[in-house]
């Protein structure tokens, strides 16, 4: 065997993943069909057929239910600057990274069917939590963007290049999730953000050119 494959999952492991799974997959369906607020923990515990303290150990907050990508989410814009190539900036990886989730249509970009997408636009609570990751990955974004080009934290030049980086991401996620409530499907509106997005980052080009350019 080579010592570099990743052993597989053991019979518990398995099984963790296949429940958390199942609650996440019952949930979404109840939250689509009746509203996120005026669902129940305790009516998703019943349709998944586990203790309703089996649904909270996996997902303490009910939000983590209807947007289980949080992590991958708020992580993704400096998770693509830490890994730039060599030559590269953080405008021109950022925006190579969202022309490639727009050609994959990927959900955590945006993509994720009229159905969910309505889900969120109707609830409060999932607004102010979307608008939370946003907030969330924007300073995850300026961490990344100090730590790239060797300035304090607290400086003012990557907390600004990540505010306008971010801001950018914003509004493309928003352009995604309002062509999908007018009923386009994803094909199409991957369509439009190709031709959209490279003009959107177009615009920080005149600031962002040259910053944090890897040696």
């Amino acid at each position: 065997m080579d010592l570099n494959d990743t052993p597989p999952l053991g019979l518990r492991e398995t099984k963790k993943r296949e429940t958390r799974q199942l609650i996440s997959d019952h949930a979404t369906r109840l939250f689509i069909e009746r509203g996120f607020e005026h669902t129940t923990i305790a009516e998703i515990a019943d349709a998944a057929r586990v203790a309703k303290k089996t649904v909270t150990n996996y997902f303490p907050r009910k939000e983590d239910l209807a947007l289980d990508h949080q992590d991958e989410f708020a992580a993704a814009l400096a998770a693509t600057v830490t890994a730039r190539g060599a030559g590269e900036t953080p405008l021109s990886a950022l925006r190579h990274a969202f022309l490639a989730a727009v050609a994959a249509q990927d959900p955590v970009a945006g993509f994720a069917g009229e159905a969910f997408t309505r889900m969120i636009a109707d609830s409060p609570t999932l607004t102010a939590c979307l608008r939370g990751l946003h907030d969330r990955r924007e300073e995850a974004l300026a961490a990344a963007l100090a730590g790239a080009t060797g300035t304090p934290p607290d400086d003012v030049s990557p907390r600004t290049a990540a505010a306008l980086l971010g801001g950018v991401h914003r509004v493309l996620f928003a352009r995604i999730q309002e062509l999908t409530l007018s009923g386009h499907a994803n094909p199409e509106i991957a369509e439009v953000l190709a031709r959209e997005a490279p003009r959107a980052f177009d615009l920080l080009t005149p600031a962002l050119a040259e910053y944090g350019r890897r040696a």
